[in-house]
């Protein structure tokens, strides 16, 4: 089946976090041959507008591809990916987190791929099957409630440059000393019935999308600028979060999240094993035939 007459103006998705800036710093969709528009929003809304076909070409966590991996392409060389600490997928506690024992975990209820890379750590490194309630992301309230705390995003970033006195622990960083591998937390996911329909609009504004990426790690500046203007905080503290984050997708990003999808499904937090499938010029030539 091949979708026709979607609504104009398209939507390319943009995460409302600071995380994925350099993807777009330098990326102008008024650019593109086909009218488009960026459509910035929370992971959540956005894992949920692919799903369930509002958007057709977004970044998206990497857990809520999984869940319907076989519907979507993934754009070759993007990811929000860290090869160790990611700086800002953080969990807060008063003890260490192999100390945590069968207690009580606050979740935000933002992001799915860190809500589950929490619990595969938990119980296939540490061998705890904690409780978990999902709330709001205001630590405060969560640590009010819970004995650990798992923040993401810019409400990571926040709690973390305040003297909490809570353990923080990063699950980047975690995933890396335990398994060895970087860790890929979002993926620029299409879905396949709209790549089928304009494969060159597809592959365009990948291309373009790699280009912004590559011109901004080139030079951070620009990048450091915007996020102290928005946010706050000094030029080293941001040279070194964007520093941290790793933006390409190839053999290695993909090795860490296939490992983290195969406990993703030893676990039953997906119901069937996720073989990614990337958009190249030869899938081009494929849909066109």
């Amino acid at each position: 089946m091949v979708v026709k007459n979607f609504e104009q103006p398209f939507k390319i998705g943009k995460i409302e976090y600071t995380n994925d800036w350099p993807v777009y710093h330098h990326f102008d969709p008024s650019a593109l041959s086909l009218p488009a528009e960026i459509h910035s929003d929370l992971p959540a809304n956005l894992n949920r507008g692919l799903l369930e076909e509002t958007l057709y070409l977004t970044p998206v966590s990497s857990f809520a591809y999984g869940t319907r991996s076989s519907d979507f392409w993934l754009l070759p060389d993007l990811s929000v990916s860290a090869k160790n600490a990611v700086g800002s997928i953080l969990l807060f506690s008063r003890k260490p987190i192999a100390e945590l024992g069968n207690g009580t975990i606050a979740l935000t209820n933002t992001s799915a791929t860190s809500i589950n890379l929490l619990k595969i750590i938990l119980n296939k490194r540490y061998h705890l099957t904690p409780e978990y309630i999902s709330m709001d992301p205001s630590l405060d309230e969560m640590m009010e409630q819970a004995d650990a705390a798992l923040l993401i995003g810019d409400h990571a970033i926040a709690a973390a440059q305040k003297d909490t006195g809570y353990i923080v622990t990063d699950l980047g960083q975690e995933w890396k000393s335990w398994t060895g591998l970087s860790m890929t937390f979002a993926v620029w996911a299409v879905n396949k019935k709209f790549a089928a329909t304009y494969p060159e609009f597809v592959t365009e504004t990948g291309q373009q999308l790699v280009k912004s990426k590559q011109r901004s790690i080139a030079d951070l500046n620009p990048v450091i600028q915007e996020a102290q203007q928005k946010m706050g905080g000094d030029h080293a503290y941001w040279k070194h979060y964007f520093q941290q984050l790793w933006y390409d997708f190839g053999e290695t990003e993909q090795k860490g999240l296939a490992l983290y999808f195969k406990y993703a499904y030893e676990l039953e937090l997906l119901d069937h094993e996720v073989h990614m499938e990337l958009w190249t010029d030869n899938t081009l030539i494929r849909v066109n035939e």
